[in-house]
């Protein structure tokens, strides 16, 4: 119930279309029940005295009060259904919102496969628990509302015999609704799990073809497959039992109404007109009686997405804006990191340790270090990707986690270490993140970053679509995008997370040289395996197992024989032998 009272709260702006809604089934039940009384009307008349007059007068009444009731009932699909399309569409969107929130670590450990099938499936059962299932439980309510009175005054007797089998009808709706619920959300749980192993195949095309596994995974897929078929099919058979199990227990309390109903009409305790106005009464309580099995597979359908639904809505972003963040004043660039030691959960080892540094507005800094030594994690910190300690980052001496964090990544270029494109042209790509960005803009952030002899070779220039994830563009063009994407931005702080390790030394040397008046400019934080990307810094530090062990420029660095020395003469070894 906690699940289904979160879900009213998407009927507030929409309380017009449900009254108005309402009101059309209601009229369209109350007109279309004329019809039954004016057959027994019409049976009795013209059994005393039949006329072509009267007939043709009870013809035009009974049609024009179908039509009538027809007219209403196509206004209450309009209404409901439209509402709950409506409906449909802000909770995907609040859905989509509050996945847009979550931090890094939230998708590290939901699947994306799992969320797509949540943001589709179960929010298409929601939606027919907000539509059909509100229709067609009002047009029973209203239905039975009206109907049993009717059948009331014409024969008390035989309206009672209608409950005969009602106690079997609940029991059967209660048993098969539960198992409905049950087996419908062990579906819904097994279709995320396919969801999630074609999205990671589809994702991992070229590995799954480098290792030629594609029948080993087509073989994979089957077994799931057939598993997800199997289930669909044990709930197909409770689903195709409610209806004619329902019709049968019906039916049964019908043939006793008909015989008893046959005896009394001989014996003229009703009249003929009166015993067929009930057996039309009976006829339109066929279909709400059998909509009842109907509305309960769709809540239990319903209920159970909404429960799947509600898991994710209830996972709280554990990166947030404070309370009272402060927006005053306006970043500058100046970041300082005092004491600062960081770990992945609460229990996991630390990988940055005693990190304190400041590192002044508009200076370009650098770390470098072996993988794994926290060089990247440093960097996440900044923007909030990762959340650090309270008291541990500071932008222009104000705590990060105070700062909103619009005004924090609003301020930040950032090109990761992983390039990640989106399935557009490449303009767009670039333009990431600045709205009404134009060609001059694009074209200078592109030839900053190298990519315009590219962008020339390519047949439709800027408006080349990259394919999914930049699938059409090398390594390199992929790197040279996302730092456009950074530069273009024109921020105050610009990162640059191994930006060019794709990219081979002559390239990156003439990039680097039209960086160089960019990030004067700004404050610029270079994380690079190569010593060439990052010597012209002006600080450098060296990273060990989460700790600073150095820092200097280049050739204070090289003079002290340490860390960064050895690595420098590394680098010029594998560049001589690659040579030789």
């Amino acid at each position: 119930m906690d699940d289904l009272r979160k879900f009213v709260r998407y009927f507030g702006p929409y309380k017009k279309h449900l009254i108005f809604g309402t009101l059309c089934v209601l009229a369209s039940v109350a007109i279309g029940l004329l019809v039954p009384v004016l057959v027994g009307r019409a049976v009795d008349d013209l059994r005393a005295n039949l006329t072509w007059e009267k007939l043709a007068r009870y013809a035009l009444l009974i049609l024009g009060v179908s039509f009538v009731s027809g007219f209403f009932l196509f206004l209450q699909r309009l209404v409901l259904i439209g509402m709950s399309r409506h409906v449909e569409y802000d909770l995907r969107r609040d859905f989509y919102a509050h996945l847009q929130r979550q931090p890094l670590s939230f998708f590290q450990s939901h699947r994306i496969g799992d969320l797509m099938a949540r943001a589709t499936n179960d929010l298409s059962a929601a939606r027919q628990l907000a539509g059909p299932a509100i229709m067609y439980s009002l047009q029973t309510l209203f239905v039975i509302l009206i109907v049993l009175p009717l059948m009331l005054r014409i024969s008390v007797r035989l309206t009672l015999l209608l409950f005969v089998t009602m106690p079997l009808v609940s029991l059967t709706v209660k048993y098969l609704g539960q198992q409905i619920h049950l087996r419908f959300e062990k579906i819904q749980d097994f279709f995320a799990q396919i969801s999630a192993r074609a999205q990671e195949n589809f994702t991992g095309v070229r590995v799954v073809r480098a290792y030629a596994q594609e029948e080993a995974e087509i073989e994979a897929f089957n077994r799931l497959n057939q598993q997800y078929a199997e289930r669909n099919l044990s709930l197909v058979r409770i689903s195709a039992a409610m209806r004619p199990l329902l019709q049968l227990l019906i039916g049964l309390g019908f043939v006793l109404i008909i015989w008893y109903g046959g005896t009394l009409a001989a014996r003229g305790e009703i009249t003929v007109g009166g015993f067929t106005e009930f057996n039309l009464y009976l006829a339109r309580l066929i279909w709400p009686l059998i909509a009842m099995g109907y509305v309960v597979n769709l809540y239990q359908r319903g209920t159970a997405s909404l429960k799947r639904i509600n898991a994710i809505f209830a996972v709280r972003p554990s990166i947030a804006d404070a309370i009272h963040p402060q927006a005053d004043p306006p970043i500058s660039g100046q970041i300082e990191f005092r004491r600062l030691t960081f770990g992945y959960h609460e229990h996991a080892p630390a990988v940055l340790r005693g990190i304190d540094l400041t590192i002044e507005a508009g200076r370009t800094v650098a770390f470098v270090g072996r993988t794994g030594s926290g060089k990247s994690t440093l960097l996440n910190l900044i923007p909030r990707i990762l959340d650090p300690p309270p008291g541990t980052v500071f932008i222009d001496g104000v705590d990060v986690r105070e700062r909103p964090l619009s005004q924090i990544r609003a301020s930040i270029g950032y090109a990761p270490q992983e390039p990640f494109l989106f399935s557009e042209t490449l303009a767009e790509n670039i333009a990431f993140g600045v709205e009404g960005a134009s060609r001059e803009e694009i074209e200078w952030a592109a030839e900053v970053a190298g990519l315009m002899d590219d962008v020339r070779a390519f047949p439709a220039g800027f408006e080349t679509v990259v394919g999914e994830r930049g699938i059409t563009l090398s390594g390199g063009q992929k790197q040279r995008v996302t730092l456009a994407r950074a530069i273009i931005r024109r921020p105050r702080i610009l990162i640059l997370d191994d930006a060019l390790s794709s990219v081979d030394s002559y390239t990156e040397e003439k990039i680097l040289a039209r960086l160089r008046e960019v990030m004067r400019q700004r404050t610029s934080i270079i994380v690079s395996h190569r010593i060439s990307t990052v010597r012209d810094a002006d600080v450098i530090y060296v990273l060990d197992d989460g700790e600073i062990i150095e820092s200097g420029t280049h050739e204070e660095l090289l003079a002290r024989g340490g860390e960064y020395a050895a690595l420098y003469e590394r680098q010029l070894l594998e560049e001589e032998l690659a040579t030789s």
